[in-house]
């Protein structure tokens, strides 16, 4: 299981919010280089970057921390926020990001969001599944929706969609434990299963059918093995890892044991 820590931008700084209401924003640091170059120290290999000016308004606007980190240190950027036309994701790869991440696109603009994924491929877009009792939320999180989060993920599993980041609006921020239910249920509905013949003879298979990067409510590090064992393919750590209650020497072990 990756781990991937979150750094969320507003002017160009480092902060978090909780549950996605801007009014509660936390300024941590005001250079994101130096928070990407910390986490670069320790053995870290990826990176979630979160456009929230880009979120608000509609369009890409931190570019700039965006390649400033990409062309600085050696991780493998995936990139949100405020992603809508095909221009915002020429500047995110060019500025340096490895992955984009779309979600709100998804639901507003299906069409754009499939020509996206047909152009880059499956290992480049990611999916933005958020919710909140279990309902699809966009534009920042500043709008809910009727969409399902289970069926809008297998629709756009069937698709082609392979990554998806999935966040429990209500845990984020919050420091009290990810959505372990939620996550379960969707790998479990989201499976593949296949039929091979073995020297055993005709054996049925189960997998994963989507890389699931759990997002939102870690408080500590007890939580990650957990989540690995559930099947999620990485996990995105935000406040927990600046308010100290995961500790970067953890994650740098926890990545030496795991890989």
């Amino acid at each position: 299981m990756r781990i991937i820590p979150a750094i969320d931008i507003i002017e160009g700084k480092c902060v978090r919010l909780s549950k996605g209401d801007y009014n509660t924003k936390k300024i941590y640091n005001e250079n994101p280089l130096e928070v990407a170059k910390q986490f670069e120290a320790h053995g870290i290999a990826y990176l979630h970057l979160v456009d929230l000016d880009g979120a608000k308004s509609k369009h890409i606007v931190n570019h700039k921390v965006l390649e400033q980190i990409a062309t600085k240190t050696g991780l493998k950027i995936d990139f949100g926020g405020g992603l809508k036309a095909i221009e915002d994701l020429h500047i995110a790869f060019e500025s340096g990001a490895n992955q984009i991440t779309g979600g709100s696109i998804a639901v507003k603009d299906e069409e754009t969001f499939l020509e996206w994924l047909n152009t880059y491929g499956n290992d480049k877009i990611i999916l933005g599944a958020d919710a909140k009792d279990e309902k699809i939320a966009i534009t920042g999180w500043q709008e809910e929706s009727d969409i399902k989060l289970v069926p809008f993920v297998k629709r756009f599993q069937k698709k082609g969609v392979k990554y998806v980041i999935c966040t429990d609006i209500s845990k984020d921020g919050m420091l009290a434990g990810p959505a372990f239910e939620l996550y379960a249920k969707l790998l479990k509905q989201t499976k593949i299963q296949r039929t091979e013949v073995t020297g055993a003879g005709v054996q049925d298979f189960e997998e994963n059918g989507i890389r699931l990067i759990a997002s939102g409510g870690i408080s500590n590090y007890d939580e990650l093995p957990k989540l690995q064992a559930l099947g999620c393919e990485g996990v995105i750590i935000g406040k927990a890892i600046y308010e100290n209650r995961i500790g970067m020497k953890q994650l740098e072990n926890y990545i030496l044991q795991h890989g």
